[in-house]
């Protein structure tokens, strides 16, 4: 570990007497709970709504469960729901509505349902945020610019920090009078807004480097 230590010194070192500017770690975060928002077989190849990238996403929202789950840190998932149906249940609920497997809960990790874009409306996500004493929100999820943005904004109003994982969400193409908005164009304009006023936009790669 001190050799690790020392090299890394003098690579910091060496970038400094360059010139180079050397990017800072990221901050801890302060009482952390990881929020996985509607990452559902639906928006997955075969599914009813396939987004861009969602597979991609995925695994970069199970790299932040695993950074959260090693940390015994808690974890929240939220699943959407048609009215009527307060909890999936394997061989009844419709599997497109199953939490997709590269995210699925472990035991003891609560599944919120909701029935609405936003996750805090009508559930009980706000309670079991104050029981864990949370003051960080880490969000990751499906779809950036519906349920995945307005969490961001109402956890916002309810005064948490949040932070938005950029990689591990994704959206699709909308249409507007006839034109087509690529994925990508509403990805970056979705976060492009929420960044610096609703949230803190981070890639994956930092969460681990920002948990406690």
């Amino acid at each position: 570990m001190k050799i690790i230590a020392a090299f890394c010194g003098c690579l910091f070192l060496a970038a400094a007497a360059a010139g180079q500017s050397v990017p800072a770690p990221p901050a801890a975060f302060d009482r952390p709970a990881l929020l996985v928002i509607d990452i559902q077989n639906f928006y997955f190849e075969g599914g009813r709504i396939p987004l861009v990238g969602s597979v991609a996403a995925s695994l970069e929202a199970r790299s932040a469960l695993e950074a959260f789950r090693a940390r015994k840190l808690p974890v929240i998932h939220v699943q959407h729901m048609p009215r009527g149906i307060e909890r999936f249940e394997p061989g009844v609920t419709d599997p497109q509505l199953a939490i997709q497997a590269n995210v699925a809960p472990l035991a003891g990790e609560p599944v919120v349902v909701k029935h609405s874009f936003n996750s805090f409306l009508g559930t009980g996500l706000q309670e079991l945020l104050k029981e864990r004493g949370v003051k960080t929100l880490v969000i990751a999820g499906m779809q950036t610019h519906m349920c995945v943005e307005a969490a961001v904004r109402a956890g916002a109003d309810l005064g948490y920090d949040i932070v938005l994982i950029e990689d591990a969400c994704a959206t699709r193409d909308l249409t507007l009078h006839g034109r087509t908005v690529p994925a990508a164009s509403i990805q970056a304009a979705v976060l492009a807004a929420l960044n610096g006023s609703y949230a803190k936009v981070v890639p994956a790669a930092d969460i681990p480097g920002a948990l406690k």
